[in-house]
């Protein structure tokens, strides 16, 4: 059941709720079904989960475009930057037309030859170019810089893709989980809406049955105040007529509270006034058993083995996730880096930057086998999953049996009873008749009116037996999706 759905859903649970607030209504099993659906808190955390798989999925593919960033930094330095610790001295060099050369301008002696500084350190020039501390000097106090960054992958193991695969199969089984919730939802609303049929059937049984003992009653208390029966007879139809009246309160309390429980499920107000279509329990509306079909289809529709079946997939995707990580990467980078001070004409307080473009690329070497255990382990954790899902197709494959089973039995079970009730309604009326010819006694007009009830009973039970077994023989066969 997709979002929108549920949305109308809820507005037509809304709508029931206000009609059974203000008067009795008449509630359907599809109603029920409906607004247990729009109540229960698991489907809706089911539909939630769906919709964060969906923005992952969406996430996961916008991988595959090239991502813009950008960054700045601010530094605030204690010190400036000195090149010199003095100012500089260099020596020149003069052009020399005799030699066609540039010479050192240093200082000679009458002969020509170079004079070395008495202190060390070489020759001593006659001229010097002079460049002040002051001039190598840069205030970097304050340091700005930032950079608008575009970045493109282009291969990167498959990577991308397996994470992409890996998105769209939690996807597939987050839905497929919500449609197994959704089956257990209507499992038990119906398991919750047969059960108040059930005691409705049962509670005008149970009237029945007091109204014939207690007719029963009064025909013997006439007859002991006529002489023709013992005050015997009287008591034991006096106990009789009393238990009767206990199972008729024990079924009228049992009905309360599970039209309780059924409105709980579905939202409703606990204590609210309402009836169900199938209160009358007409044994015509039984069905013939549902269409069993090939155990592949089976398989197939089952929402519990979609689930295992998209795990497995999933499992496979980071299967190619850690392979990937074994593979070559590439990517391309571009930028604009700006910062202030910045050195691109001198030492400049003024913002200034550029563009850069680059590629980048990673190739694995070694790494021990790290990456290729990894990759190992995911192996394993997929044929482990594997084996999982045979596993429960061989026991989907015996719940299938024993559900189809069971609906035969209770089919002639249900078959059966309905001879039984009317053997049993035959021989209450001949030991009704015996009785008051004289022929039997009170004994065995109780003995027949025990034999009509059970019968009843046994007939109400095996009618519902019928349709709790069809609902969950759809169940196991993947067709109750609603």
């Amino acid at each position: 059941m997709t979002a929108n759905k549920l949305g109308r859903v809820a507005l037509m649970t809304a709508i029931l709720s206000a009609a059974c607030a203000s008067s009795a209504q008449t509630i359907s099993l599809d109603s029920c079904r409906n607004m247990a659906l729009a109540n229960n808190k698991t489907v809706r955390m089911a539909e939630e989960a769906i919709r964060g798989t969906g923005y992952d999925r969406k996430a996961a593919k916008a991988a595959y475009l090239p991502g813009i960033d950008a960054s700045a930094t601010y530094l605030y330095n204690q010190r400036s930057i000195n090149l010199l610790s003095e100012d500089a001295k260099l020596p020149t060099m003069s052009f020399n037309p005799g030699t066609g050369k540039f010479e050192w301008n240093i200082l000679t002696d009458p002969s020509g030859n170079p004079i070395l500084n008495p202190d060390g350190g070489g020759y001593i020039p006659t001229e010097v170019a002079v460049i002040p501390k002051e001039a190598m000097s840069f205030d970097t106090h304050n340091i700005f810089a930032g950079a608008v960054t575009l970045t493109q992958p282009v291969f990167m193991g498959g990577m991308i893709k397996a994470l992409n695969d890996i998105a769209k199969y939690a996807e597939a089984g987050a839905k497929a989980a919500r449609d197994q919730v959704v089956q257990d939802v209507i499992f038990g609303v119906d398991q919750a809406y047969w059960q108040v049929v059930s005691l409705k059937a049962k509670e005008r049984l149970a009237d029945s049955f007091v109204r014939l003992v207690d007719s029963l009653h009064n025909s013997v208390k006439a007859m002991l105040d006529e002489g023709v029966a013992t005050r015997s007879d009287l008591l034991t139809v006096e106990v009789k007529l009393n238990e009767a009246r206990i199972m008729q309160t024990k079924v009228q309390n049992g009905l309360t509270l599970s039209r309780m429980a059924l409105a709980q499920i579905c939202g409703m107000p606990l204590r609210g006034d309402f009836t169900l279509t199938d209160e009358s329990l007409s044994g015509a509306k039984i069905r013939t058993t549902p269409h069993i079909p090939e155990m592949n289809e089976v398989y197939a529709r089952r929402s519990d083995l979609e689930v295992l079946r998209q795990g497995i997939n999933l499992l496979e995707g980071r299967e190619r996730l850690t392979r990937g990580s074994m593979l070559p990467k590439l990517g391309v980078v571009g930028a604009y880096e700006f910062s202030t001070p910045n050195l691109n004409n001198g030492f400049s307080k003024k913002v200034g930057g550029g563009f850069t473009i680059g590629a980048a690329l990673t190739i694995p070497i070694w790494h021990w086998g790290q990456n290729y255990n990894h990759y190992r382990a995911a192996k394993s954790a997929t044929n482990a999953q594997r084996i999982l899902l045979e596993d429960l197709e061989e026991k989907v494959d015996l719940q299938v049996t024993q559900a189809r089973f069971q609906f035969d039995e209770a089919y002639k079970t249900y078959e059966m009873t309905v001879n039984n009730q009317i053997s049993a309604r035959e021989n209450l009326r001949n030991a009704e008749i015996g009785f008051s010819e004289g022929v039997l006694t009170t004994n065995d007009v109780i003995l027949a009116q025990t034999a009509w009830l059970q019968a009843h009973s046994e007939e109400i039970d095996a009618e519902i037996g019928i349709r709790l077994c069809e609902v969950y023989l759809r169940k196991v066969l993947g067709t109750l999706n609603y």
